[in-house]
C-alpha cells in the first residue's frame, strides 16, 4: 500500500507543470516550425504589400493595410487552432458528415448571385463584412475528415467497387461539379488528391485504384481543353518567353522566373523586390514564394521547402504511429493533412518555379488570405491533437 503510495506521488513529481523531466503533450518542434512560417510568411506580406498604395487600385489603402489584416488573420487562426486542439478524434469522426454536406452546401451557396462574392472572373468568396470567406479552403479539411470516416466505416467493403469507391466518388464528384462552376480547378485538383491519397492509405483495391487514376487523368484534361482560356494557359506555359505570351497570359510565370532569377543565391535583401513594385500580380498570394526567392534567395527558398518538408513527414509519422495504436481514423487524417499540405505547396512552388501550369492556389500558413490562413492552422491543431491522443495513450490513459 505504502509502495503504491509513493509510487503515485512519483508520478505526479513527473507530470509536474514546470518540471525539467515533464513530458510534452504534443510535438513542439512541428508548432515551432509552423510559427515560423506564420512569422515569415507575415513578413513576406508586408514586403509584397507595401508599396501597393502607390497604384491607382489600392491608393486609398495605407501601407499596413495588408500586414494588419494578415496579422488579424493568423490571430483569428490561433484561436481556431485553440478551439480545434480541445475537441477529441472522437467528436471529429461523429460530425464528419455534417462537416462536409455544410462545405458542400457553402460551396453551392458562393454560385447564388448577391450572395458569392466575385473576384476577376470567379465566384469563390462569401463577404462575412469583417472576412472574405471560402469555402473551397473549408472542403480541403472537411474532405479529408469525411473520405477518413468513409473509410473507417467501409472498411470491410473497399475492395469492392460499387460500395467501397462509387459513393465516395459521387461525393467528391458532386464537389468538383461546383468548384468547376467557381471555377477553382487548383482547389478540385487538391480535394481529389486528398480524396485518392485516402482511400489508397485506407485499402482500397489496386485494380480499381489505377483505373480512377486513369479517369480523373482523362477528366482533367478533357476539362482544360474544353475551356479556351485554360488551353491558352497551357500554351502558354509551354512557351512563356514568346512575345505574345510574356505580355498575356504567362505574364506572372515570366515575371516570377526574373524574380527567381534576380536573387541567385541569397537574395538582393528583404524589402529590396523590384518585382513586387506592381510588376509581379498577386505577388502576396499566390507567387509569395517567387518574392521569398528574389530577397532571400536560393537559401531562402530552399529553407522554406525544407521547413515544409518537416511538416509533410510529421504529419505522415504522426499518422503512422496513430494507425499502430489502432486509431485508424485519426491516423488517416494526419495523413490526409500531410497529402493536403505536400500536394498543395508543390502545386503552389511547382507554379512559381515554372513547373506546372499557372493556377491559383495559395501556399499554405504563408500566402495572404484569412480562409487559407484560418482553415491551415485548424488541420495543424487537428494534426497535433491526434499526436497528443497518440502520446495520452502510449503513457497508459485514454485519447
Amino acid at each position: 500500500m505504502l509502495a503504491s503510495m509513493r509510487s503515485a506521488a512519483s508520478q505526479r513529481s513527473f507530470a509536474k507543470p514546470g518540471s525539467r523531466t515533464a513530458p510534452v503533450n504534443f510535438d513542439l518542434p512541428l508548432l515551432w516550425v509552423v510559427v515560423l512560417l506564420l512569422a515569415l510568411g507575415l513578413v513576406m506580406v508586408y514586403s509584397a504589400t507595401v508599396a501597393l498604395p502607390d497604384s491607382p487600385k489600392y491608393a486609398s489603402y495605407k501601407t499596413t493595410h495588408f500586414l494588419l489584416r494578415h496579422g488579424v488573420a493568423i490571430g483569428v487562426g490561433f484561436i481556431g487552432g485553440l478551439v480545434a486542439f480541445s475537441l477529441p478524434l472522437s467528436l471529429w469522426q461523429r460530425v464528419a458528415p455534417l462537416l462536409f454536406l455544410g462545405a458542400l452546401a457553402l460551396l453551392i451557396v458562393v454560385l447564388i448571385p448577391g450572395l458569392g462574392k466575385g473576384v476577376n472572373g470567379a465566384s469563390r468568396w462569401i463577404s462575412l463584412y469583417f472576412m472574405n470567406l471560402q469555402p473551397s479552403e473549408l472542403m480541403k479539411l472537411a474532405a479529408v475528415v469525411y473520405a477518413a470516416d468513409f473509410t473507417v466505416r467501409k472498411q470491410e467493403v473497399m475492395h469492392r467497387f460499387s460500395k467501397g469507391f462509387l459513393p465516395l466518388a459521387t461525393a467528391i464528384a458532386a464537389v468538383g461539379f461546383a468548384l468547376l462552376l467557381e471555377p477553382d480547378l487548383g482547389a478540385f485538383g487538391v480535394v481529389v488528391c486528398i480524396a485518392m491519397g485516402i482511400l489508397f492509405l485506407g485499402g482500397a483495391n489496386g485494380m480499381i485504384f489505377s483505373s480512377i487514376l486513369g479517369l480523373l487523368s482523362v477528366t482533367f484534361l478533357l476539362v482544360i481543353w474544353r475551356s479556351p482560356w485554360r488551353r491558352e494557359r497551357i500554351f502558354a506555359y509551354l512557351n512563356p518567353w514568346d512575345e505574345h505570351n510574356a505580355q498575356d497570359k504567362a505574364y506572372q510565370l515570366t515575371h516570377s522566373l526574373i524574380a527567381f532569377g534576380r536573387g541567385e543565391l541569397s537574395g538582393v535583401g528583404l524589402g529590396g523586390s523590384v518585382e513586387k513594385l506592381h510588376y509581379l500580380p498577386e505577388a502576396h498570394t499566390d507567387f509569395i514564394l517567387a518574392v521569398v526567392g528574389e530577397e532571400l534567395g536560393f537559401i531562402g527558398v530552399a529553407t522554406v521547402v525544407a521547413l515544409f518538408f518537416f511538416i509533410v513527414w510529421r504529419a505522415f509519422e504522426i499518422g503512422r504511429q496513430a494507425i499502430a495504436l489502432e486509431r485508424v481514423f485519426a491516423g488517416l487524417v494526419a495523413k490526409g493533412i500531410a497529402i493536403w499540405f505536400g500536394a498543395q505547396t508543390f502545386i503552389n512552388m511547382g507554379v512559381n518555379l515554372g513547373l506546372l501550369p499557372t493556377k491559383g492556389l495559395t501556399l499554405p500558413l504563408m500566402s495572404y488570405g484569412g480562409s487559407s490562413i484560418l482553415v491551415s492552422c485548424v488541420a495543424i491543431a487537428v494534426l497535433l491533437r491526434v499526436d497528443y491522443e497518440n502520446k495520452k495513450l502510449m503513457r497508459g490513459g485514454r485519447a
